[in-house]
């Protein structure tokens, strides 16, 4: 690199810049770019959809920019790849195509923590992931939304998203599923006993 410095400049764009090794680190000049407003990315996808002649729902475009989570190039390659595996791109369409849990059903699983039994709770998402094809860490990282929409103690709350951080962070390292899966609704077993306990 250094050799050609007069003449050639180089320009390394990452996500992760720890994935960049050390020697190449040193000899940068780093740049940190946040994530893009949705507003912009909904407009320049608007864009590539009209110049490609795209068939994409609205509902579509919503799921694209959500998952994209302000990166554009994702957003770029989600709707190229569910435009290749569906000529209809729509919000159903995105979710089955990138893998993750659509809002419904994160939406039902947490209506089966916070409602059912530890056995029929368990069993309820247990099958769901089976017959979807759902990852546990996807539902994991997608429940806490729903959790800060749910009138609780601070106190209960906290101990809720530590304890799905501890089930997130123990499935970055391969442990079983169904061990976590456990965790999981046991986390939220002890939160609603929690709840009635503050309620008396």
């Amino acid at each position: 690199m250094e050799k050609y410095t007069k003449s050639t400049r180089f320009a390394l764009i990452c996500n992760y810049v720890n994935k960049i090794i050390p020697a190449l680190q040193s000899r940068c000049t780093r740049f940190r770019f946040a994530p893009l407003d949705p507003a912009n990315v909904t407009e320049r996808l608007r864009h590539v959809i009209s110049e490609e002649r795209l068939d994409v729902t609205e509902d579509g475009l919503s799921a694209i920019v959500r998952l994209s989570c302000g990166d554009m190039r994702k957003a770029l390659n989600i709707l190229q790849s569910t435009q290749m595996a569906s000529p209809h791109v729509t919000e159903e369409a995105v979710y089955l195509c990138t893998g993750n849990p659509m809002p419904k059903d994160i939406e039902q699983i947490s209506f089966w923590l916070l409602n059912e039994s530890f056995t029929n709770a368990y069993r309820y998402i247990s099958e769901m992931k089976t017959s979807k094809g759902l990852a546990l860490v996807d539902v994991i990282r997608e429940i806490p939304l729903f959790i800060f929409n749910i009138k609780m103690p601070a106190a209960i709350r906290v101990q809720l998203i530590n304890a799905l951080a501890d089930i997130e962070y123990r499935l970055a390292f391969g442990t079983n599923e169904k061990l976590q899966l456990g965790s999981l609704v046991s986390a939220f077993t002890h939160a609603r006993c929690a709840l009635v306990a503050a309620a008396k």
